[in-house]
């Protein structure tokens, strides 16, 4: 009686390992794929996407986390794979700086407009 106790127990502590195991994996899958544009809707996440494309990449993400990536390598994977515009916040480079710049430009610009246009009157 003791031994079907013992194999119970393993059984049960296997199955709630691997129960948060797959939970942890999921939710770095949803984390990972809310930052990714689905090439296919162009609109949404892969994780908003129902497309066959974002289905597929949810699998690819799930392989390469049980393989051991990590998040950075995941992207780094899927820029190299399908170009920067994948990601939808683009790390700062010499190709993104732009994109970084002209708001932050834009906003002083129109705050001086607007203090000057204040001031005049």
């Amino acid at each position: 009686m003791k031994k079907i106790k013992l194999i119970l127990y393993i059984f049960s502590f296997t199955l709630f390992f691997l129960n948060n195991l797959n939970a942890a994996n999921s939710q770095q899958v949803d984390k990972i794929s809310k930052n990714l544009r689905c090439l296919i809707c162009q609109g949404q996440s892969v994780y908003d996407s129902q497309s066959d494309f974002a289905l597929s990449m949810k699998i690819l993400i799930n392989k390469k986390i049980n393989e051991g990536k990590n998040e950075k390598e995941i992207y780094d994977f899927l820029k190299n794979k399908y170009g920067e515009w994948i990601v939808y916040e683009p790390e700062i480079s010499q190709n993104t700086i732009l994109l970084w710049v002209i708001p932050l430009i834009l906003f002083i610009f129109g705050g001086i407009l607007i203090v000057r246009k204040v001031s005049i009157k």
